[in-house]
């Protein structure tokens, strides 16, 4: 367990999970109360394409504490999800975002030129609909910025795997960066050197569960409840308490999300 003074920790705001998740099927409910006993003050659900997008939706609607986004993924842009589906339920009130979206030179490199028109139009969607973007960038930083600059979206690198160089260009636009549990992973260099740099103003923490689970828990299922060893490490890097870094990054997940 994360350090004694964090016990039943408060509050933690998990800015980007995936509670649609299979994995999370069997005990959503019980794993949902317990989370809000533990501190868990509050979640954005993404979606990835119409369907988990839906799912995002309908877990916002049943418990009080979830929020949506709802997205195309640049994964999932063979799922047939039109930028007209994403923008029906945009609409819906606890629709915080519009995410996961993005480029991904990691995973599919044969369709650039697609991954590049679906995140630039989902990028005016976001700003026609007045909300904020969360943004997966993996292997696409140089145009995943240039799309960035053209649009100026309020929103969130999500999951920041970039530069400092690249983190300081985020932070000129406005943007915040969200950290994981990759933060506390032995390999994180880049991370911790852009974590260093990051005005506690612009953080935000975040699981992205089922995946990505914190040391000690790398390798097992994630969830929300663990975000404090995230918190427990920025406070390292920054000589603070992890407490104060959770209170900030609350304070900042509210204001971009307006909630």
């Amino acid at each position: 367990m994360y350090s004694e003074d964090l016990k039943n920790s408060y509050p933690i705001f998990d800015t980007h999970a995936h509670y649609d998740d299979e994995r999370f099927d069997d005990i959503r409910e019980e794993l949902f109360c317990e989370m809000q006993q533990n501190g868990v003050y509050g979640i954005v659900t993404c979606g990835c394409d119409e369907v988990s997008s839906k799912k995002a939706i309908k877990l916002a609607e049943d418990y009080d504490f979830v929020y949506a986004a709802v997205g195309i993924h640049p994964g999932n842009i063979d799922s047939g999800t039109t930028i007209e589906q994403i923008k029906s339920l945009a609409t819906h009130p606890k629709c915080v975002a519009i995410g996961e979206i993005g480029l991904d030179y990691y995973w599919v490199k044969d369709n650039k030129d697609l991954q590049i028109e679906i995140f630039e139009n989902q990028l005016m969607l976001a700003k026609k609909l007045n909300l904020p973007v969360i943004v997966h960038d993996r292997d696409a930083h140089q145009d995943t910025m240039e799309l960035l600059k053209k649009h100026k979206p309020k929103g969130v690198l999500h999951c920041f795997s970039g530069s400092v160089e690249t983190a300081k260009e985020v932070l000129r636009l406005g943007m915040y960066i969200g950290f994981g549990g990759a933060l506390t992973f032995k390999n994180a260099r880049k991370a911790l050197e852009v974590a260093d740099m990051l005005p506690l103003d612009r953080l935000l923490l975040e699981t992205d569960c089922p995946y990505m689970a914190p040391v000690p828990m790398r390798g097992k299922r994630n969830d929300s409840s663990l975000i404090p060893y995230v918190a427990e490490k920025m406070a390292e890097i920054k000589n603070t308490d992890a407490q104060s870094v959770l209170d900030i990054a609350t304070k900042n997940t509210k204001k971009l999300f307006n909630i």
